[in-house]
């Protein structure tokens, strides 16, 4: 049992839709969607295949769709890729020539606009999974947060939910409640970090990629701490307070990234405090306008939505 009830105001707050998590228009396809987590987390699984999963589908994800599919920051316009590609309904798998291009974040939004659209409260978590390498390393990855009534905030992984993705990666758990020493969400990765129990260069995109380390870790903790604002923006979006290597990251970063992580580390949230940080802390607080590192086009600053 959950230790305490979701406060009426954060269950309101995380059932609402985001900017980034509304249908808008494309609504009208939500008609018929199953109501369970676990039914909408393989809806969202058979409408996006990843970047890296083309030899897992033995398909040659075309170049166009590669680079420009996963930035695409919103659902309507993911629905609407999905939808002209194959206007079946969204409970019909598609085949990986008709789904969208993403990432793990696209897979978790979609999955989490759906919850919402049930009325589940549910947000994205910014983190790192030791699930697809089998050395300790821990890839920087987005799950879905769900709340349940009798066990209180369980992640989701949805991109797990393919038998064809669990047979490649084995990951030897429930995707619709992932262990929480399998995922670390990215305060608990800090924490880990600071105290000395981990090692920095085990936190990235990759085994050697120059993207891992303290400073790495250090912007997802910002990027977590948003996603819990329903502020849900692409991994490569930066702003803020923060540090381009572990060389630049200064004690004031660390400071401000101790606080975060002391909200943060955990699923039990204080949403109050979690809002109130965010939303004082110019570096901490989504611009209106960020500076997209889009992998493939290059980086170039974009203005979001509202």
């Amino acid at each position: 049992m959950p230790t305490d009830r979701l406060a009426p105001e954060a269950a309101a707050f995380y059932r609402a839709h985001s900017t980034f998590s509304d249908p808008g228009a494309l609504g009208a396809h939500y008609v018929g969607l199953p109501a369970d987590p676990e039914r909408l987390a393989g809806v969202a699984r058979g409408l996006a295949i990843h970047r890296t999963e083309g030899g897992i589908y033995s398909y040659d994800i075309p170049a166009d769709r590669l680079h420009d599919d996963a930035e695409t920051r919103y659902i309507d316009d993911i629905l609407r890729i999905v939808t002209g590609r194959n206007d079946a309904p969204l409970t019909l798998q598609r085949e990986p020539e008709d789904r969208f291009v993403g990432v793990c974040r696209d897979f978790s939004l979609l999955h989490c606009s759906f919850l919402r659209h049930a009325g589940v409260p549910a947000r994205l978590r910014v983190g790192f999974a030791d699930y697809f390498h089998d050395d300790g390393f821990h890839v920087d990855h987005v799950v879905t947060e769900y709340w349940d009534e009798e066990r209180g905030w369980l992640l989701a992984d949805a991109q797990l939910t393919d038998p064809v993705v669990g047979d490649v990666f084995k990951p030897g758990f429930d995707p619709l409640d992932v262990p929480r020493d399998r995922f670390l969400v990215a305060g608990a990765a800090w924490q880990a970090i600071r105290a000395g129990e981990a090692d920095p260069a085990s936190f990235g995109f990759a085994p050697g990629s120059p993207l891992a380390g303290e400073w790495f870790v250090g912007g997802y903790v910002r990027l977590d701490l948003a996603a819990l604002n329903k502020s849900e923006t692409l991994l490569w979006d930066v702003w803020g307070a923060g540090a381009d290597s572990d060389a630049a990251v200064t004690d004031e970063i660390r400071a401000l990234y101790d606080e975060v992580a002391a909200l943060t580390a955990g699923p039990d949230v204080p949403f109050d405090a979690a809002r109130t940080l965010f939303t004082g802390h110019d570096g901490l607080r989504t611009p209106h306008t960020v500076r997209s590192l889009a992998p493939f086009n290059g980086p170039r600053e974009v203005t979001l939505r509202g």
